[in-house]
């Protein structure tokens, strides 16, 4: 949460007037790179060499005779890297650490042409190449001859050297006030930035040919398909605490994932541009058909489309990494095996969470915990905000209103219940608290450019920040969360990092100044948006020692970066109770989802203003079908828990919330996917029908999975929504009515308040439990139902995955159960879908529902493996052509098969 004021602006003015926040105007490095000379660098191929990690050239510009240092490495996995630094540094640039799982290990390259102005360079099988040309300098990258991707298309190369400080020009220390002096001096508002190595700015851009659709680079509250920037501001990637942020803004949110999607029918690309400072991006597009509409067809020319991508950073070096897909998977689990696949969550995590800022006290605790029971409304987490803290003192608890937190977790813990609590990064200035004491002793702040302990405002007041990027310093917070250090902690209590961009409230863009000095001396201009990404890893590291290695961590941060998928889960920050945020969280959710971050979700109802009821229920209706699943709203709002509203609006949001829990087989069996494949749970309609062009800039519907499409109701008074169904060839059916809809066309739903549309893909099979339970806890004790939706040749697959949902023993010692359902030629089998894997479970299938079925059959038989075959009960509907075979108890871990016997 940002700091609060009333009334709700989007952008709330400072003290001055003018706007908080800065826009590209205000920003010296991007002003210079946009407006400076276009410098035309020059590759001098006679100085390249073939190592071991690909090959590097030496880069002169001529007239400021500058020497750069080109490193091109094919990468096994299907990437190539493109790195640029100088070439002899008067101290070394910042390369972003820790991202990355592993260093790519890289491909051996040949030479299979060269020319005076050109050298061609191929590796392994030859199918892909890489050409760098001598001037103007730009590098090729081809498949099969074609081209897909040109570095410096437009000569936009930009590297500003490292410099050692002007010399003042009397006795006093301040830099003298010329062109020079700016260069090392910037102010925006009452701020002054000191730059200790000078302008140090990077900068390139790459077009992608054959593309006119581009997609990712959060967090943005915009559209899926990323717009052009002509025109307009271009997209922003730089952490930032902004409270009810404005819709249909390129301005930067919480976190940043500098990695950009291209599509078109027969292709994916990936582009992930790893630099961890403020960074820049333009997109223009070029048309796909014709110059402009006024032209005749007849005299219209065919121009291949094109992205042309405009990457520009503030400090580092430019490491770029060109993902070769070709699909949207092989995209998905390129970019996982550099930067790490999601972590798979506890159980519990995919449940229901109940939040607030802030529950009163345990009593309120107790009672709002209480009201799920009563009114049969299953959840999983509750969770408490700033001020259960003592004085917003993070890993204490209020004296008065919170006694006995072990006692609250006990009694949450007897119902397998969990407890969430905020830790911000920031730590209050007290030098009667052994915790900053601790910190401060152990130099574990950051620093002010004059070497002291950098402070500034947050929430407790005055506040030091904690030095994340600091192994030394992660590894204290860590040993923080030890149940014998945090005192009133519990096995069942898990963590928010909240704030983590960092926020402060009196800083420029209530951040944290860019000239502060962090460990190793590295300004925190060049790692600002890895900061909330280090707290979040220092937080999981901390519950993870905490039992000893054998537990998964839950953590929610709200600030990330690359990498962060492999931590936990993220939000979308501080939204508003209206209908047009919660139109905009499904794009948000899908540009995080195809960039790795794909436990995400949107604050349940807005977290500022009150919503009306109807918006209440379809935004529980929406964030049901998304993968983290929270209620959350401020301490200016009404309580707005499920059962406040009237019976109409619990009943309606119990229905969705039980739909949820008993649809959880299916989503843990999809973050099981995440976490080996990479896929998303949620994914774009494009990614599943990656040929068909009218999928490519839907972002109001989306897969959950491959086997369900959803289309949440976001508007007020809908009494029809439309929806895509796509592929000529493919069936769908009604999940609620098991109507049929062939696909390739829209379809007009009638819908009322209870109406969330929701489709079975022909070819799939979905696996949901038989009721609820209270919690996820009690959910794994129910037998589970296995709904086989046929295509139009009879055919249908799916997987299901089960573990004992909380421990690392599915890692550790293969204790999982994967299994594979195949449907053909009128016969049900399961089989494993894994060699690996031994699970002691009991769970057992207790109905088969097959969806298709064209004529009541005669018989249905089931073999179990080592039993003789039975006839089973089935009851066919012929108006929907619904078989269902009922009074089952099938062990989920054997071998069995149904088979359909038709008259």
């Amino acid at each position: 949460m940002a700091e609060v004021s009333q009334p709700i602006v989007s952008v709330v003015p400072d003290d001055e007037g003018g706007e908080k926040f800065k826009k590209s105007e205000h920003v010296a490095f991007y002003r210079r790179q946009m407006q400076g000379p276009n410098l035309q660098h020059q590759a001098l191929l006679d100085t390249m060499v073939l190592t071991e990690k690909g090959a590097r050239f030496e880069l002169l510009e001529p007239v400021t005779q500058t020497r750069l240092l080109l490193s091109v490495s094919p990468c096994k996995n299907e990437n190539v890297r493109i790195l640029v630094d100088e070439l002899q540094p008067i101290k070394a640039r910042y390369h972003v650490p820790d991202v990355m799982t592993e260093e790519p290990k890289c491909e051996q390259l040949r030479v299979e042409r060269q020319t005076k102005d050109s050298v061609t360079l191929s590796w392994s099988a030859g199918r892909h190449q890489v050409r760098v040309w001598r001037f103007p300098f730009r590098v090729e990258i081809l498949c099969e001859d074609e081209v897909m991707v040109t570095f410096n298309s437009k000569g936009k190369l930009w590297f500003e050297t490292l410099q050692d400080p002007p010399r003042p020009t009397s006795q006093s220390s301040a830099l003298p006030e010329d062109h020079t002096s700016l260069l090392w001096k910037e102010t925006f508002k009452q701020f002054v930035d000191i730059k200790a190595n000078g302008p140090s700015s990077v900068g390139v851009d790459l077009c992608l040919h054959g593309f006119n659709h581009v997609y990712g680079l959060p967090e943005h509250a915009d559209s899926l398909q990323l717009r052009d920037t002509r025109g307009g501001e271009p997209y922003r990637l730089y952490n930032l605490d902004v409270f009810a942020y404005e819709l249909h803004s390129r301005l930067g949110l919480y976190g940043s994932v500098p990695l950009l999607v291209a599509h078109k029918a027969n292709k994916t690309l990936g582009v992930f541009w790893l630099n961890a400072s403020e960074t820049f991006v333009n997109i223009h597009y070029s048309p796909s058909d014709h110059q402009d509409d006024q032209t005749p067809p007849v005299k219209r020319r065919r121009v291949q489309p094109q992205s042309d991508v405009h990457w520009l950073s503030e400090s580092g070096v430019i490491d770029c990494l060109v993902l070769l897909g070709p699909s949207p998977q092989q995209i998905f689990a390129q970019y996982a095996q550099l930067t790490g696949y999601q972590a798979l969550p506890p159980l519990f995590a995919l449940g229901y969470h109940q939040c607030r800022w802030n529950y009163n006290d345990e009593a309120d605790v107790k009672a709002v915990d209480a009201g799920f029971d009563r009114h049969n409304i299953p959840y999983d987490v509750i969770w408490l905000d700033i001020e259960h803290t003592d004085g917003k003192r993070y890993f204490t608890w209020d004296p008065a209103l919170f006694p006995d937190p072990t006692g609250l977790q006990r009694h949450l813990d007897k119902k397998k219940r969990k407890l969430v609590v905020i830790s911000d990064p920031h730590i209050k200035v007290d030098p009667d608290w052994s915790l900053y004491r601790e910190a401060r002793d152990g130099g574990h702040f950051v620093k002010d450019r004059e070497g002291k302990i950098y402070q500034g405002s947050c929430w407790p007041g005055e506040s030091s920040y904690l030095d994340f990027s600091s192994p030394a310093t992660r590894a204290w917070y860590s040993r923080c969360f030890a149940l014998d250090k945090y005192k009133g902690s519990t096995s069942s209590l898990f963590v928010w990092n909240d704030m983590n961009e960092p926020s402060v409230f009196n800083g420029p863009e209530q951040t944290m100044s860019k000239d502060t000095v962090h460990y190793g001396g590295w300004e925190h201009r060049e790692l600002h948006n890895l900061y909330g990404f280090y707290q979040h890893m220092a937080t999981v590291d901390g519950l993870i020692t905490r039992s000893g290695g054998s537990e998964r961590p839950f953590v929610l941060s709200r600030s990330f970066f690359a990498g962060s998928q492999r931590l936990g889960a993220i939000w979308t920050g501080d939204n508003v109770a209206s209908w047009e945020y919660l139109k905009i969280s499904i794009p948000m959710l899908l540009s995080l989802s195809v960039t790795g971050i794909v436990f995400c979700g949107a604050d349940v109802g807005g977290f500022v203003q009150d919503p009306e009821p109807e918006l209440l229920v379809r935004w529980y209706q929406a964030a049901a079908l998304q993968p983290f699943f929270r209620g959350h709203s401020a301490n200016v709002t009404k309580r707005r828990e499920p059962w406040l509203f009237g019976e109409e609006v619990t009943a309606a949001i119990r229905t969705v919330i039980q739909q949820r829990y008993c649809l959880l087989p299916y989503w843990y069996s999809l973050f099981h996917q995440a976490h080996t494949s990479g896929l998303p749970p949620i994914r774009p309609l494009w990614v599943e029908f990656p040929r068909e062009q009218s999928t490519f800039t839907v972002d109001n519907q989306y897969m959950i999975g491959g086997a369900l499409l959803a289309c949440p109701v976001t508007e007020s008074g809908v009494q029809e929504a439309k929806v895509l169904l796509p592929g000529t060839g493919e069936i769908w059916y009604d999940v609620h009515s098991g109507k049929v809809y062939k696909g390739g066309r829209t379809l007009s739903l009638p819908v009322t308040l209870d109406t969330v549309p929701v489709f079975q893909r022909g070819g799939s099979v979905v696996c949901r439990s038989v009721g609820s339970g209270s919690c996820t806890a009690e959910l794994q004790q129910l037998p589970l139902s296995v709904t086989v939706a046929l295509n139009s040749q009879g055919v249908a697959d799916g997987e299901l995955y089960l573990d004992d949902g909380h421990s690392f023993s599915y890692r550790d010692r293969k204790a999982f159960c994967l299994r594979c359902f195949n449907m053909q030629s009128g016969c049900l089998i399961s089989r494993p879908a894994s060699e690996e894997g031994t699970f002691d479970c009991d769970s057992v299938i207790q109905s088969v529902t097959i969806l298709g079925v064209k004529s009541k059959p005669s018989t249905v038989v089931v073999h179990v493996s080592g039993t003789k075959d039975t006839s089973a009960a089935f009851q066919y509907m012929e108006t929907c052509c619904k078989l269902t075979v009922s009074n089952l108890k099938l062990k989920v871990a054997k071998d069995w098969e149904i088979k359909i016997g038709q008259m």
